[in-house]
């Protein structure tokens, strides 16, 4: 196959994966529960992971305040014990990484299972999942 027939294919490929739409059950508890029209909703979207619903998905509900961190900071709640030394930690302990982090507190589960123990914002979709977005309600003294 020459470059320019590689190149024509591989540019199909991408028009049909962009052509795929994906229909998810979506699930909004917490404060997401009264931001969100509905509770529990079907919704649609152009593609076929996690990263790629939630482009679309926040793009049609202004809710990416509950959900995604903007620094990393924010991905964290602040303690109160002194954080350990990281070599004395069994395993690795490494946050997620930039554009793949949530809020401190905020959940994003997929058929029961939370993201990041999935493939992170890169897990694949498949029609019938269902997405729950969870930012519990806090309250202090």
């Amino acid at each position: 196959m020459s470059a320019a027939e590689a190149d024509r294919h591989d540019s199909r490929e991408d028009r049909e994966r962009e052509q795929v739409v994906t229909t998810v059950e979506v699930k909004g508890t917490g404060r997401l529960y009264d931001a969100l029209p509905e509770h529990r909703f079907e919704y649609s979207f152009e593609g076929t992971t996690l990263r790629e619903f939630l482009e679309a998905f926040l793009a049609d509900y202004d809710v990416a305040q509950f959900l995604l961190a903007e620094t990393p900071e924010d991905a964290v709640a602040p303690g109160w014990a002194p954080a350990p030394d990281p070599e004395d930690l069994p395993d690795d302990f490494s946050g997620n990484p930039e554009g793949d982090r949530t809020r401190a507190y905020a959940r994003i589960v997929v058929n029961g299972r939370f993201n990041e123990h999935l493939d992170g914002f890169d897990t694949e979709l498949l029609n019938g999942d269902r997405v729950a977005l969870m930012y519990p309600f806090m309250y202090c003294c």
